[in-house]
């Protein structure tokens, strides 16, 4: 509550001394700036200025409700489309938005009440017919799904989402049949989408055909290199084929990815025990029982471990807690009288037997765990479907098998993502590396682990002029609360300090960051003006402002373009435009043509006049050469941008990111053979997605 009031607070404060008469507009333009490049947190905020000021506007609790879906607080989200559409009953994107709302509630009856009041207003939209189907799924009502997708197969017969959605339907039901033609539909489709080959595995998995699970599996990974539920079902198919080394294999690559991935800790230890690898199985096992202390299951598998090692004093205490948990567990009580008699605890052992027996006279149905302290004695070739386990089944019986995701949560999971869908297309669509920028926070990634330095920026954090140091990245990170708040104060403590010194360009250049960060382009882009006013040489100034001017390009170019896919929803989506109400339709679409084009064309030259400055202040500041290529890229100019990513790469023989888009752009010119050469470079140096592209040139 404190850091709450802290942050209403400082964002009064900002209100009050930067927007005294508050311009909605404008503010609104800036929370929908920070909505589009994902800063949600901040974006709230700023939708919050613009209600408090005129809470008649339906926009901004629509816009609200995108950020509030973006970060998950459903409840919140459906409420602001409520007084949204209580304000204007015509905005089909605030129903679309409350439908993924209610929808993530499980509230799928009224989500799909909200998708058929949006297809009144947009018939035949496919992504809402597309939501309406799962949400029919989501209910059970198989009939009312099969009937959606019907209209939307009609509609759309080459969308391979829609077969892929619809196969999982089917799987569901059983029908492995008819889940396998959809499947085979989506593949023919689109042979590129790794999550075809990952669903259609599935079938093949259940129908026992392992050798064709086995090969959309290897499929689906030279798409996707990066999905740990590929290599789990992989290795899961490796199993039930006998081949262990296989399945380890697959089960060290997940953890090589996540160290704490309890389904491929569990099933290594399992395998490892399955070997002989005893001491690694137990250290297996105590990284499940460090994130997952209750799991029962695992201290059993440790305690049989424990024993064949020579622990027994261990092996006793993991059995005393799973014997606490399963009173009646009857092998558990067999397994510590073994293990009491090696410590030669005689009349601790014959208890352990006789409670065993008398449960057993207890018991019309022997005990289905065997009595013996080595997992390795059991029958690895039991069907598949006795050889597993959901993770959720806490069956103490079934302690020596595999793994497998539960199948209401990956049921869940899979819909989830497709009603959720993000602004990138479901197809992997091939986008190039993302300008570089000067900035305080870096988005965390635990594949692309790369460093950037440059010196100019590394002398000036030295210097301290700034209350934290400059970053060097193309993966910026949104803002948290504390952040939010931060940079507001940080605004009104660097314009108090411009009244007293109004001469210093890096009181101006530390103004601007912060605008920036906050997603306030005008006044960022003012900021740097003076900065490079005061002093012609600050080259961090001119770098930074061509980056501000290409995010409002960007932004601005993004409600020029008609959007008629609300899986939009989490970018900005345009909700009317004016202009001109006496000109005819056609000319004022022409001449809003035509000023767009100019603007375009104006901005552009704007940014690489920047980027020049940059490389005539500063020629080994490579990161310009790779922005100007970005730009020049957006403007199909592939050759001058490739000019530009060959002269980063020359500055620097590793800079990955050049090598990554100089590939793309060449193969944007027909020129395949070295566009390749430089995705493989790419991938070497670690960008992984460049191994996907590789994959799909050279299937083509």
């Amino acid at each position: 509550m404190v850091r709450k009031a802290i942050l209403s607070i400082s964002l009064l404060i900002f209100s009050l001394l930067a927007f005294a008469q508050i311009n909605t507009d404008r503010v609104l333009t800036i929370g929908r700036n920070a909505l589009y490049f994902e800063d949600y947190v901040l974006s709230i905020q700023y939708f919050n200025q613009v209600i408090r000021s005129k809470p008649w506007m339906a926009e901004p609790y629509f816009y609200r409700a995108v950020a509030k879906v973006n970060l998950d607080d459903f409840k919140g989200a459906e409420e602001d489309c409520d007084l949204c559409l209580q304000r204007n009953p015509f905005l089909v994107q605030a129903y679309y938005a409350r439908g993924i709302a209610r929808q993530s509630q499980e509230n799928y009856s009224g989500a799909i009440t909200d998708y058929e009041k949006g297809l009144e207003f947009k018939p035949g939209d496919r992504q809402m017919l597309s939501n309406m189907a799962v949400a029919y799924i989501q209910k059970k009502d198989y009939d009312g799904a099969e009937k959606v997708f019907d209209d939307m197969m009609k509609a759309y017969p080459k969308y391979a989402m829609g077969y892929m959605t619809r196969g999982a339907m089917y799987l569901e039901k059983g029908d492995t049949i008819k889940a396998l033609e959809d499947y085979n539909k989506s593949i023919e489709i689109d042979p590129y989408y790794a999550s075809s080959y990952g669903n259609r595995a599935l079938v093949y998995y259940q129908m026992d055909k392992f050798d064709e699970a086995l090969a959309d599996l290897n499929e689906a990974l030279r798409l996707n290199t990066r999905e740990s539920g590929y290599y789990i079902n992989r290795g899961l198919v490796r199993y039930q084929m006998k081949d262990l080394r296989g399945a380890m294999a697959d089960y060290d690559q997940v953890i090589s990815m996540d160290s704490n991935n309890l389904i491929a800790r569990f099933n290594r230890g399992l395998l490892r025990a399955q070997v002989g690898d005893n001491n690694r199985a137990i250290e297996d096992f105590d990284v499940v029982l460090s994130l997952e202390p209750d799991n029962y299951i695992a201290y059993y598998n440790r305690a049989l471990l424990r024993f064949e090692t020579g622990d027994y004093y261990g092996s006793i205490a993991d059995f005393d807690v799973v014997l606490e948990q399963y009173p009646n567990f009857i092998a558990g009580y067999y397994s510590r009288a073994e293990a009491k008699r090696k410590i030669r605890d005689l009349a601790g052992a014959d208890r352990d037997v006789w409670t065993a027996y008398k449960k057993e006279e207890g018991n019309d149905k022997p005990s289905v765990a065997s009595t013996s302290t080595n997992t390795s004695s059991k029958d690895s070739s039991a069907d598949n479907k006795e050889s597993t386990r959901e993770k959720s089944d806490k069956n103490i019986n079934k302690f020596n098998r595999l793994v497998v995701y539960d199948k209401e949560e990956e049921r869940k999971s899979k819909y989830q993502s497709e009603v959720r869908g993000r602004v990138q297309d479901k197809n992997v669509r091939v986008d190039i590396e993302p300008q570089f920028v000067l900035t305080y926070y870096e988005k965390p990634d635990p594949v692309k682990n790369l460093v950037y330095y440059n010196k100019i920026v590394e002398d000036y954090n030295s210097k301290k002029l700034l209350p934290m140091f400059l970053t060097i990245t193309n993966q910026e990170a949104a803002l948290n609360e504390d952040q939010v708040s931060q940079h507001f104060t940080s605004i009104n403590n660097f314009s108090a300090k411009i009244d007293a010194n109004p001469t210093d360009a890096n009181l101006y250049f530390g103004r601007a960051l912060d605008y920036m960060l906050v997603q306030d382009f005008m006044e960022a882009i003012k900021d740097y003006d003076k900065v490079v006013t005061l002093d012609p040489s600050f080259v961090m100034a001119y770098f930074n402002r061509a980056i501000v001017r290409y995010k409002q390009l960007e932004y601005d170019l993004s409600h020029d373009s008609n959007q008629d896919d609300l899986s939009m929803i989490d970018k900005q989506l345009s909700v009317g435009t004016k202009g001109n109400q006496n000109l005819p339709q056609t000319s004022q679409q022409n001449l809003q043509a035509g000023f767009k084009d100019n603007k375009r064309a104006y901005e552009h030259e704007m940014i690489v006049r920047d980027y020049d400055m940059v490389i005539k202040l500063n020629p080994d500041f490579i990161y310009a050469y790779f922005n100007r290529g970005n730009l020049r890229c957006s403007q199909k100019d592939f050759r001058a941008a490739i000019q530009d990513y060959t002269t980063a790469i020359t500055k620097d023989p590793e800079f990955a990111e050049a090598y990554f888009n100089r590939g793309l752009a060449r193969l944007s010119l027909g020129d395949t053979n070295r566009g390749i050469a430089d995705l493989s470079k790419a991938g070497e140096l670690g960008i992984i997605n460049a191994y996907n592209i590789i994959k799909r040139m050279t299937n083509n």
